[in-house]
C-alpha cells in the first residue's frame, strides 16, 4: 500500500513538473535512469549479500548469540550482525520482537536494531562512491557509537522500569 501512496505522488509531481518544463523534466529522468544504471551492480550485490545474511543468519541463530546473559558480548556480536546486514525498517522491527519472543535481550537487541537502520557495510562501495570516502567512515563510525550509547542507555534505565 505504501508503494502504491509513493509511485502516485512521483507521478503526480512528475507530471507537474512535465508541465511546468518538459526540457528540464526530461533531463533530470534522463539524468537519474543513468545514475540508476551506473548503481544497478552494487544494488544487485547488496540484495544478494541481505538474501544470503537472511538465509544464514535465521532469528534463531540470531538470538542463540545474543541472549540476555550474553552481556557486553551480545551488545557487540548484535551490533556486527547489524552493521554488515542491511534490512529495511518494516523488517527490523519485527525480527526485533522476534528475537526477544526467542529468548534475546533487550539491551543487545537494542543494539541491533540501531546498527541495522544506521551502518551500512553492506553499502559502503556505493555510499563512498556518492558522498566520498571520509563522510561515509565517519558517518559509519558515529552510528556505531551512538548504537553503542543507546544500548548502554536501555542497560541503564531498563531495570527502573
Amino acid at each position: 500500500m505504501q508503494s502504491m501512496i509513493l509511485y502516485s505522488v512521483i507521478v503526480i509531481l512528475t507530471s507537474i513538473s512535465w508541465l511546468n518544463d518538459r526540457k528540464k523534466t526530461k533531463k533530470a529522468i534522463i539524468k537519474a535512469k543513468n545514475m540508476l544504471i551506473k548503481l544497478a551492480p552494487e544494488l544487485l550485490a547488496i540484495l544478494l549479500f541481505v538474501g544470503l545474511s537472511l538465509a544464514v543468519l535465521t532469528p534463531d541463530v540470531i538470538s542463540s548469540f545474543i541472549g540476555e546473559q550474553s552481556g557486553l558480548i551480545g551488545v557487540v556480536l548484535a551490533s556486527i550482525v547489524g552493521s554488515f546486514a542491511m534490512l529495511p525498517s518494516f523488517v527490523v522491527f519485527p525480527l526485533a520482537s522476534t528475537l526477544v519472543e526467542n529468548g534475546a535481550g533487550l539491551v543487545q537487541v537494542s543494539a541491533l536494531i540501531a546498527t541495522l537502520v544506521s551502518v551500512g557495510f553492506a553499502s559502503l562501495p556505493m555510499e563512498r562512491r556518492i558522498f566520498g570516502k571520509e563522510f561515509t567512515y565517519l558517518r559509519n563510525l558515529s552510528a556505531v557509537v551512538m548504537a553503542f550509547v543507546f544500548a548502554f542507555v536501555i542497560w541503564v534505565v531498563l531495570p527502573w522500569l
